[in-house]
């Protein structure tokens, strides 16, 4: 496969999955007594949005570099 067609589909794959999820979402852990025996610990969920935008215009761009892979173009003398 070419670099071009995989970079496309790539694209396409990634494209798909901002539309898909529209964001990231993970967890963190933070420690907040710890007295002896006992320990508390707190979780917290954060997002990182993604634009729908964002998503079309990759989706957007590995198509039409996947378009312009198989086409040949050639000059008029």
């Amino acid at each position: 496969m070419r670099p071009k067609t995989l970079a496309a589909w790539i694209l396409i794959a990634a494209g798909i999955l901002a539309l898909a999820y529209q964001g990231i979402t993970y967890t963190t852990r933070g420690k907040t007594v710890d007295v002896g025996p006992v320990h508390v610990t707190t979780e917290r969920s954060h997002t990182i949005p993604i634009a729908p935008i964002g998503g079309a215009l990759v989706l957007a761009g590995g198509v039409v570099l996947l378009l312009m892979d198989g086409k040949r173009f050639s000059r008029a003398a």
